[in-house]
Formats: structure tokens, sequence, C-alpha cells
């Protein structure tokens, strides 16, 4: 399972030349032990890059160029004006390798109201080592490891094409310790291009030796830090690997985030049959797809009991019927993940089908206004 466009990252096989991996479906098309058979050589295809089997596409800088969205359909989202509520989940919808794949044509039939880019980390990230997703019964197990480019290269090279999106942009960070997420949150949310930021939380501090999204104490402390340094929307995302994560929600919210989102995957392994070894090489991974989804209803029902918070929910949506359960659950948002691996149109179907139909929040959100 895999999704063909470089979305997931799941294709990766170790790069040629000894420096990290290359994703075959963009950074290809052929690879071997010596080099490449067609496409660019393998000293320019970069793990966490794009890859050289297609040209650099340009556009437009006026993100507005290609929107064709009637003006009452408007959804307000912390501010952010949308189109309407489906977004993509952090990490699994790479915009600038599915543009080269898809063309310009992608930007004036974008699946999602608002993007979320791959999180980013203060230095690079080659990822995990392959074999890095494995299907399960209505699911997929991922270890991709958060394969980017650092800071400065995504703010040089990545941001400037992401700006060129008929939607705002969400940018997605995570740190090992409060010092670098201040760097982080500092050099985003001062680009114009940003309209909001992402904390992905679900990482250990390296001071404390703790998950910061698993202790409210270390989301309140962090938050304490980072919400000084900009006016713009911070979004959290909650890990669903806890008892309590209404209690980290509200943590969040005390120390001055916008919005949480949840829930990231599942902590999951699984056996390959035919080798007995694991079925991903790191032995372990995420849970995603529709296997998640009553889980995510479930945590997302208590969030949104415990903080007054808006929400962006998500895990295993896959058509309008699943994103209103998240809505009368009380979601303002929802976001689309792997189905856009099998679909990568998956956000405007989910958005379509979920016009068409009516639910009713169980917890009515008063940040949010229907224009």
């Amino acid at each position: 399972m895999a999704c063909g466009f470089g979305a997931c990252f799941g294709c990766a096989v170790p790069n040629p030349n000894g420096t990290g991996y290359i994703r075959l479906c963009v950074d290809g098309p052929v690879t071997s032990a010596g080099g490449t058979v067609g496409g660019t050589p393998p000293e320019e295809a970069l793990a966490t890059g794009r890859g050289g089997g297609s040209p650099a596409v340009t556009g437009p800088a006026d993100r507005d160029a290609y929107v064709d969205q009637p003006a009452d359909q408007t959804v307000s989202f912390c501010g952010i004006e949308l189109t309407h509520r489906v977004i993509n989940a952090s990490g699994t919808y790479d915009a600038i390798a599915a543009r080269k794949v898809f063309g310009d044509e992608l930007l004036g039939d974008f699946p999602f109201s608002a993007f979320v880019s791959k999180t980013i980390t203060p230095e690079p990230r080659p990822g995990n080592e392959p074999q890095r997703i494995w299907e399960t019964p209505a699911g997929m197990i991922n270890s991709i490891g958060l394969p980017n480019k650092g800071l400065e290269r995504f703010l040089d090279e990545d941001l400037p094409r992401l700006a060129e999106l008929p939607v705002p942009l969400i940018v997605s960070v995570m740190a090992t310790n409060r010092e670098d997420f201040e760097r982080l949150v500092s050099a985003v949310a001062e680009r114009d291009e940003v309209a909001a930021t992402e904390l992905n939380i679900s990482c250990p501090n390296v001071h404390s030796g703790l998950i910061v999204g698993e202790q409210p104490s270390e989301t309140a402390a962090l938050l304490e830090v980072l919400r000084p340094l900009t006016q713009k929307p911070l979004i959290v995302k909650l890990t669903p690997n806890i008892a309590d994560p209404g209690g980290v929600a509200v943590a969040a919210e005390e120390g001055g985030a916008d919005a949480v989102s949840l829930i990231n995957t599942l902590k999951a392994s699984a056996i390959d049959p035919a080798s007995g070894n694991p079925a991903v090489a790191a032995g372990h991974g995420g849970l995603s797809g529709p296997a998640v989804r009553p889980i995510a209803v479930q945590q997302l029902r208590a969030v949104a009991a415990a903080a007054r918070l808006p929400l962006i929910g998500m895990g295993g949506i896959s058509s309008g019927a699943d994103a209103g359960e998240f809505l009368a659950a009380g979601a303002s948002l929802v976001a689309v993940g792997t189905e856009s691996f099998r679909d990568p149109r998956a956000g405007k179907r989910v958005a379509e089908e979920l016009e068409s139909a009516s639910f009713e929040s169980e917890h009515p959100d008063p940040v949010l206004d229907l224009e």
C-alpha cells in the first residue's frame, strides 16, 4: 500500500550515494545499486527533498489565482477564512510532490481548504530505514520517521512553493526541547506566507525525558514559552497514546493555545508472516486508517467535554459520513490522512459529501462562524 505520488514517503529506498533515502515514485524513476536508470542522478535526489524525475513547477505567487469556491461557503477558524471544513493531516499529503505529478491543475481543484505541512524539525532528518509502511485490516502501520529538510532549507526552498497553493498554510513543527521549539515557532510565524503553526508535541523533552504531549505540566510549560512569540494561531496536536487527552488539552488551553488537533497515530506493531520479523524496519510504528476512527471519535468527545478550544478531528476519515461523526462529536474542522494515499482527491470528495449532509454538534463552538 502506497500513494504513488510522493505523499506517504512509504516507497523510500537507500540513496545510492549513501546519504539518506529517496522516494521511488518521485525521485526515481528507477534505482539500482550503482545509480539510477533515467531521471536524476542519485547524488541530486536528496532524501528529504523533491526528486528529479520531472522538472520543478512554477506558478503565480498569488494564491487566490486558482480559487474557484463560492464565497457563501466560507468558514472562519481561529480567524482564518476557509472555503470548507476539510484540511489534510500533517505528513499525509506532500503538495509539492503532488503538483509535480498532477501539474497546475492541482491548484485549480485543490482537495483541502487549508494545507498543513509535513512536520519540520530544527535540523534535517532522513527518516527511518525502509520498510516504512505495512497494510493492516482497515488501516496501515507507518514508521516514516519525519523525513524533512530542516528549518532553514524548508524556509528557503519549500515555503515559497507552498505559498503558491490557493489555500492558507499551516506549518507543523516539532522539537525535543523548548529552545528549539522557540527557534522553530519564531522563524515560521514571522513569515507572511504562514497563517498558523501546529505544534507536534509527540516527542520526548530531552531535558526532562517526558513526552511533552503526555504530561499536562510539560504542555503548559511549553505554551508559556511559545505563546508570547506570535499573535498567529497556535494549534496543539495531541497524541492518543495517553489515558487523559482532555487534561493535556486543558493545559494547552490555559497556556494560550488557539486550537487542538487530534488524534495522531496509535502505537502499533506487526509481524511479517513470510519472514517472522517485524513488518517495519523500526519494529513499531503508528496505526492509522478506518480502524482507529472509533478511538479518535471517543477521544475527541472527551477533549470537547474538557476544553472549549476549537478542535480539528482526524483519524480514519474516508467519507463525508465519517467526517460528520467528528463534527457531531465537537470538531470544528476535520482532517483527512491515510485516505489520501488511496484517493489523492479524497479531501475534496469528503467535503462535497459533507456539504450534502447535516450534523448537529454536541459542543457548539462559539469561535467557529459560518457566513
